[in-house]
């Protein structure tokens, strides 16, 4: 399936692969409350899209499987084992590709997304091999009143993976999944220290790449309203409890504070500063299809 925006990569004046297109690298595992606006936001900054289910358990292979039928540029399949898709994006290595990781619990602005296409195309920040960027991490959605409320990156971590394949010679997984672990060979001038952290610079309302991070809310219609699974890792099966993804996105999705002892990790990483509400509504915005 080629990308819809695809073309041979180019060189710049000094030589350099300079940038031709983008892809996204969707891994999900029981995603089904947010994996189609997900996908949706995400839609048009890609020219080619692999989505990854990791054997869930609720629709979520089902809603993937919708989506494929209706965007051209995007490739849904189904594992057992995460590490595959990391070879699905191991041969852009070398070619003028930005690789945009995706989670299922990742929204980001697309009107932004949109003008930031533009940016990478036309040049913009090929000297980095990774863009970090904007965050906030949820604690609470109230999609009637398009709002949310979390904590920022920065000071928190920043969760975005935006990757310049051009900076490297090759990247072998090691088995876990996409853009996590594995080897790097890094071509002349890039290192793993070569990141632009757009976040540094710029604030949530100026930013081009920013993301509403659903780390703290329930993210999967079998996820129980009392036990809230915030630190679930892949392939990690919850408590079966029927709540349409529709219908949780139609009110305040919000999860209880969880246990300390399952979730010090998460607090430290992405609770960072103040609790701070914004507009929700840039991401949550009907999105024609593609």
């Amino acid at each position: 399936m080629e990308g819809r925006h695809a073309s041979a990569a180019r060189l710049d004046d000094g030589g350099a692969l300079a940038p031709s297109q983008i892809v996204g690298i969707v891994l999900v595992h029981n995603e089904d409350v947010f994996v189609e606006r997900v996908i949706r936001n995400v839609a048009e900054f890609c020219d080619r899209i692999h989505a990854v289910d990791h054997v869930s358990t609720d629709s979520t292979w089902s809603v993937l499987c919708s989506l494929e039928r209706e965007l051209d540029h995007l490739e849904a399949r189904r594992t057992h084992h995460a590490g595959d898709s990391h070879r699905l994006i191991e041969h852009y290595a070398g070619s003028s590709t930005w690789v945009f990781g995706v989670d299922g619990d990742e929204l980001y602005d697309p009107r932004r997304l949109a003008l930031f296409r533009n940016e990478l195309l036309g040049g913009a920040h090929r000297d980095a091999f990774k863009i970090a960027s904007n965050v906030l991490n949820c604690v609470e959605l109230d999609v009637r009143n398009q709002t949310a409320s979390g904590y920022l990156s920065p000071p928190s971590r920043s969760i975005t993976k935006l990757y310049n394949f051009a900076a490297i010679e090759s990247w072998t997984g090691d088995g876990s999944e996409r853009l996590h672990g594995g080897k790097i060979v890094f071509r002349q001038g890039y290192d793993e220290r070569a990141v632009d952290n757009i976040g540094e610079r710029l604030s949530w309302e100026d930013t081009p790449l920013r993301c509403l991070h659903a780390c703290f809310l329930r993210r999967s219609s079998e996820d129980s309203r009392d036990e809230p699974s915030i630190a679930r890792p892949i392939l990690e099966h919850s408590q079966l409890h029927d709540r349409s993804w529709r219908g949780a996105v139609k009110r305040v999705i919000r999860r209880p504070q969880p246990p300390a002892e399952t979730a010090d990790w998460k607090r430290a990483k992405y609770m960072r500063g103040e609790l701070v509400t914004v507009d929700a509504a840039p991401f949550l915005a009907s999105q024609s299809s593609a």
